[in-house]
């Protein structure tokens, strides 16, 4: 899945925040100050997208995903086939 994104001044943000914040819906919207990135607008077209971004860029939750990962990789898994 491609990311689109697009560059937009801080002070035009500023003055049309809302409009940008729609934007964001369809495109992550980068920050500019002085011409250099300097933030990210991430616009969410619902509650379902929130948690998304909530759940991928949650650091214990990654973490736990990390640890799951090497245990299964040492072994330390268990198969679906033994649940049943």
């Amino acid at each position: 899945m491609e990311i689109k994104m697009k560059q937009i001044a801080l002070n035009e943000v500023k003055n049309e925040l809302s409009k940008y914040l729609h934007q964001a819906e369809k495109e992550d919207i980068i920050i500019t100050k002085h011409g250099k990135p300097a933030g990210i607008l991430v616009g969410f077209k619902d509650e379902d997208d929130w948690l998304e971004y909530r759940i991928e860029n949650d650091p214990t939750f990654l973490d736990k995903i990390d640890r799951a990962r090497k245990d299964i990789r040492s072994g330390k898994g268990v198969s679906i086939e033994s649940i049943k």
